[in-house]
């Protein structure tokens, strides 16, 4: 288990994280989701030591991970921006990388370098970025960890190797479970892999939850409304989120039991309306335009 307690980091004036308080799981993928420059990279290089905290203390299985040589061999991390070294082949990094992890399965390294087509003995500088991140993805499950951290992970990566990786995952999940923890733009393919998610915002953490869970309580409402007065009722009655309108077709995103959005919404007597699921891309552009980061005031 990850924890994070009241952690905060500061550069310059910048406050990248602001008082984070969170848990991520053991044996789940967890989606770490967020607003341009929300800190996801920063919380990623604090859980695996790279910072020291201003505030604060982050544990990995009850131990603080900074300048924890012990604790950080349970952790392998996936930068966005990778850095091999110029001249080195594939073969030299997983050479160097048995160095730090003594647990690192050098015939899974080959039989997956195989299997994804890679050649061990040709120079990294030479590889597309997404032959880059599949290195070094197939290095990060063969390390051994407990925790994988990835940023970006399927940045670069065509379809089919997007499903290998996931693939691969859950199949590290399932026989020794591994815990990625995942940081991404791209909701979609979180939403694929993802069990739990963190939605961080300006520096802090909005929510974590069970990513099925956050679908039951969150509803996407579309309705036919012609009197003022049961527009009202809506606003007045069920939490809003968000609302749209086209005409006297009316779009709300809500949060409450299903069951009782229902029962609501039929007492309207409305000529009509149905409850539609939410993906996770229209959960994370709700929350945060409760926040105040709203798409229409960015539009001139």
């Amino acid at each position: 288990m990850i924890e994070f307690r009241k952690v905060s980091k500061q550069f310059d004036a910048v406050k990248a994280i602001d008082n984070i308080t969170a848990v991520i799981e053991e044996g789940h993928v967890f989606g770490l989701i967020g607003t341009n420059g929300a800190g996801k990279s920063t919380l990623m290089r604090l859980a695996c030591g790279i910072f020291l905290p201003d505030q604060g203390e982050i544990l990995v299985d009850g131990e603080r991970v900074y300048d924890n040589g012990a604790v950080k061999e349970k952790i392998f991390y996936i930068s966005d921006d990778q850095y091999f070294f110029r001249s080195g082949t594939a073969r030299d990094i997983m050479k160097l990388y048995m160095t730090y992890y003594p647990a690192f399965d050098r015939v899974k390294w080959r039989d997956l370098m195989e299997k994804f087509g890679l050649d061990p003995e040709r120079k990294v500088n030479t590889f597309s970025k997404g032959m880059k991140k599949q290195l070094s993805v197939i290095c990060g499950v063969c390390a051994g960890t407990k925790y994988l951290l990835c940023d970006e992970t399927f940045d670069g990566l065509d379809p089919v190797m997007r499903q290998a990786v996931k693939r691969l995952f859950v199949k590290e999940i399932e026989e020794r479970g591994l815990t990625p923890v995942i940081a991404s733009h791209n909701l979609r393919e979180l939403e694929d892999i993802c069990e739990y998610v963190g939605l961080l915002h300006k520096g802090g953490i909005l929510f974590e939850q069970d990513l099925d869970e956050m679908k039951l309580n969150l509803h996407k409402v579309q309705c036919v409304i012609r009197e003022e007065a049961a527009l009202q009722k809506i606003r007045q009655g069920l939490e809003v989120l968000t609302m749209d309108s086209r005409g006297a077709l009316y779009t709300f995103t809500v949060r409450g039991k299903r069951q009782h959005v229902e029962s609501f919404m039929e007492e309207l007597g409305l000529v009509f309306y149905e409850l539609l699921p939410l993906s996770l891309e229209e959960i994370f552009i709700s929350e945060t335009e409760v926040k105040g980061y709203d798409v229409k005031a960015l539009i001139l």
